[in-house]
């Protein structure tokens, strides 16, 4: 499957916008440095023309929960505007905001 063409599926920049800070404050935890760098890479391949991330390197390292929501994600993209809008709707009342821990002060 290839990502490359995700970013024209969305209605308008600001809808784009709405599902990128999903996916950063709901489904990016620093805590899990691996699984957050991917799905950074993820929200990057939302604006980009070029592939960023693979579905494969999704599905090796992102946790099964994220998973669903990301892979449900680009079907909505693949299917309509609405389609994202039930998506944004689901995942935010799946997903609480993960408050970014960063480096601890000594």
């Amino acid at each position: 499957m290839d990502l490359r063409d995700l970013r024209l599926g969305f209605r308008d920049d600001a809808q784009r916008s709405r599902v990128q800070s999903i996916i950063h404050d709901r489904l990016a935890d620093d805590r899990l440095q691996d699984e957050c760098r991917y799905l950074m890479r993820f929200w990057w391949q939302l604006s980009m023309p070029y592939q960023e991330v693979t579905i494969g390197e999704l599905r090796e390292h992102v946790g099964a929960d994220k998973l669903r929501a990301v892979e449900a994600l680009i079907k909505a993209i693949d299917q309509s505007p609405e389609d994202i809008e039930e998506w944004v709707t689901s995942t935010v009342g799946a997903f609480p905001v993960i408050h970014d821990r960063g480096n601890p002060e000594d």
